[in-house]
């Protein structure tokens, strides 16, 4: 069975990740995928580096789909995977996906995800620039 909380090294397919809620009872799923962006506050970013705890990590994780399951009874289930080490601009840091027998609060519930596992997982960041790097949160 796949894990539905990860913190990996590998790169990330949201495909993959919504493949994980697979079950004859949905009939909706709703990704959302976190991309390394290429400008930051006017400043041009070459990578990150992306640290993490993983296994207090992957609790977190756990906690906000407990939580996202509590706040939304109608939805299914709830896969967070977040990717670790060097990534180049365009890749794939972090995948949500959310099931659901029909589509309604699914959004909702990937947008309270998001923001909660910036909030809380103990993931950290580290934005290089053309003309600089800093460590930051979430």
């Amino acid at each position: 069975m796949a894990k539905l909380f990860e913190i990996t090294d590998q790169v990330l397919s949201a495909d993959e990740v919504a493949a994980r809620l697979a079950s004859p009872a949905i009939g909706a799923v709703v990704s959302f995928v976190g991309i390394v962006r290429g400008e930051t506050d006017g400043r041009r970013v070459l990578y990150l580096d992306y640290e993490a705890y993983p296994e207090m990590a992957e609790e977190v994780l756990a906690q906000i789909a407990d939580e996202i399951l509590q706040r939304w009874p109608t939805l299914r289930e709830v896969a967070i995977v977040h990717r670790v080490g060097r990534l180049k601009v365009g890749e794939a840091s972090v995948v949500i996906a959310i099931s659901a027998a029909h589509r309604a609060d699914m959004f909702d519930a990937a947008h309270y995800a998001i923001d909660r596992l910036k909030e809380i997982a103990p993931i950290w960041k580290k934005e290089v620039w053309t003309d600089g790097a800093e460590w930051r949160t979430g």
